[in-house]
């Protein structure tokens, strides 16, 4: 990239701007007055965006054991999806799913009305489409209500900005903020974390990860009876605007768990990728990325993603030292199985430590944790840290795309809104993105489109 733009913002000023907001952020139970659920200690849920991610969290949220909890309302565009998460969650919580159908809301309006229903205090839950985050967060913080979102929270360089200053809000208003990377929760790669900083390992010199799967996110014309913006709202993973493609969505955790442990986030990426095997598909991905991420001090994180058949697959990451390495994630995010090694063979020779297994799941963690938090005024909010792993994520994305370095400064302060009036979206508005004569949608081309990446 190296473009000028004219945000002065720097990697510097932001980093100090935000370790302010997380000196307020540990701040929050203490200095600001508590936010609380009902006074009859039932804390109350409403669920935006009822996929297999929304389904999954209300399940966690309802499984907490730290106190009674209820779903009263849920929202979403597709009734269909909604009514089928509804009977599936009452099948399993019969007495904490209390939804009848004046509190099913349908459309792109439907969060404003779940979110009514609850009280200060309560939480909401948002599972839609990335590019709805900050909206809907933004309205969360205004009614005074707990919030846990799904990762990536921001899909672009002006969605972050949006979204940091919400984080800022959230944290001013002692409100407990939760974001789905999981992973941060898990019990075996907290100790990992805390070894690697250690010395276990020495001095950190490389980190490694890997997302190699079959096929994914491969999406055919629209159908004739949907409209082009419900088409793209349900094939999101298809779509930069909606999700940061499948690069931001499916590989913030590795490249976030990777940052962790080496207890900083990248400046700058380097990276290549290409479309090879898209056949008739007209999504907006590539099947392949390698992106080098480069931190302050120098040491490099590459990561490799690939969605393609009949191929190598992995999914794992690792960290090397100057005296042995670790294994941060085994085959999948859960179980981690981690483990750390002398030297740099990875085998049962040369282990040191492994993480007693079973382990505890790490998505009933999360939510343990948050509402824990909000149980007994504790400080919590990630909105910040998540914020912040999407844009690395989409720092990574964007120098595959444009065939550029870019750097955080410049993915931070970029001009480029995927789409910049979601929030004023209806079920008659044209989708965000349009597709051409031919069918198919903007595709990134990298060396010729240098400085947007469609």
């Amino acid at each position: 990239m190296n473009q000028n733009t004219n945000i002065a913002t720097t990697r510097r000023e932001f980093l100090k701007q935000t370790g302010q907001l997380a000196a307020a952020s540990a701040l929050a139970g203490v200095a600001l007055p508590p936010v609380h659920a009902a006074e009859n200690n039932t804390l109350q849920l409403a669920l935006i965006g009822c996929g297999g991610r929304g389904t999954g969290a209300a399940v966690n949220a309802l499984s907490t054991k730290s106190g009674p909890i209820k779903l009263i309302a849920m929202a979403d565009v597709f009734p269909q999806r909604l009514a089928h998460s509804c009977e599936s969650l009452k099948k399993q919580f019969a007495t904490q799913v209390d939804v009848p159908e004046e509190r099913r809301f349908v459309g792109f309006d439907a969060y404003q009305k779940a979110m009514d229903c609850l009280k200060k205090g309560d939480v909401a839950i948002f599972a839609t489409p990335p590019a709805f985050r900050w909206v809907h967060f933004g309205y969360a913080i205004d009614k005074g209500l707990h919030v846990f979102m799904e990762k990536p929270v921001t899909v672009d360089g002006p969605t972050t900005r949006k979204m940091l200053a919400l984080a800022e809000r959230s944290a001013q208003q002692n409100l407990k903020v939760g974001v789905g990377l999981m992973v941060r929760h898990c019990k075996g790669r907290q100790q990992l974390s805390e070894r690697i900083k250690a010395g276990e390992i020495g001095d950190l010199i490389l980190l490694r990860a890997y997302r190699m799967g079959g096929a994914a996110a491969n999406t055919g014309p629209k159908p004739n009876n949907m409209t082009e913006l419900l088409y793209q709202v349900q094939r999101f993973h298809s779509f930069l605007w909606a999700s940061g493609g499948i690069f931001s969505d499916f590989n913030i955790h590795q490249i976030d768990e990777c940052c962790w442990m080496k207890g900083d986030w990248p400046i700058q990426a380097h990276a290549t990728g290409g479309r090879h095997y898209r056949g008739s598909s007209v999504d907006q991905n590539f099947d392949n990325y390698s992106v080098e991420y480069t931190f302050p001090d120098g040491t490099k994180l590459c990561f490799i993603g690939r969605s393609q058949n009949g191929c190598h697959e992995e999914f794992a990451s690792y960290a090397h030292g100057t005296k042995g390495a670790a294994i941060i994630s085994t085959s999948a995010h859960t179980p981690g199985k981690v483990r750390t090694f002398k030297g740099h063979k990875l085998n049962a020779e040369n282990l040191l430590w492994a993480f007693p297994q079973p382990e505890p799941n790490p998505y009933q963690l999360e939510w343990d944790d948050l509402i824990n938090a909000i149980r007994q005024d504790l400080p919590y909010n990630e909105a910040q840290r998540g914020a912040i792993a999407s844009l690395v994520t989409s720092m990574g994305r964007m120098a595959a795309h444009t065939g550029q370095i870019v750097t955080y400064d410049e993915i931070f302060n970029h001009t480029h809104e995927f789409a910049p009036e979601v929030d004023k979206l209806t079920m008659d508005s044209p989708a965000p993105l349009q597709a051409g004569s031919d069918g198919r949608y903007p595709t990134p081309a990298p060396g010729i489109k240098k400085q947007r990446e469609y």
